[in-house]
């Protein structure tokens, strides 16, 4: 290939694209769409990472600013998409932390580590009274 910049540029849309509809998937929880687009997403940057490696001098040409530009807004999409996830695990980890609080007042079912349910109450009922 002569010139790698505009097949560079079309996989970097591609990839934005790809992001695009991962945050998506993500936001609507639809986990198995999200699985889905992991493969063809690591594909594209690997395919970019063949084409242009970091730390080549390649990359600073000037004829590669729309390329440098489009991996930036891709590199902004990926952390979004990071932020996201991690603030879904932080909601289900209070979930869980919630379900495994011991509360005296009310028997409540709760899953313990290995994912049993199991009763929660520090009152035997009627025969302590």
């Amino acid at each position: 290939m002569n010139d790698p910049i505009p097949y560079a540029t079309k996989l970097a849309e591609q990839l934005s694209h790809m992001l695009e509809q991962e945050f998506e998937a993500l936001r609507n929880q639809q986990i198995d769409q999200f699985e889905q687009l992991q493969p063809v997403k690591n594909e594209l940057l690997a395919e970019i990472t063949r084409l242009a490696p970091p730390g080549t001098e390649i990359q600073t040409l000037p004829e590669w600013h729309d390329f440098r530009a489009l991996m930036v807004d891709c590199r902004d999409m990926h952390r979004r998409n990071t932020v996201l996830i991690e603030r879904k695990l932080e909601a289900i980890r209070g979930t869980l932390q919630s379900m495994r609080v011991d509360d005296a007042a009310s028997p409540v079912e709760v899953y313990d580590r290995l994912g049993h349910i199991s009763r929660f109450s520090r009152n035997s009922g009627y025969s302590d009274a």
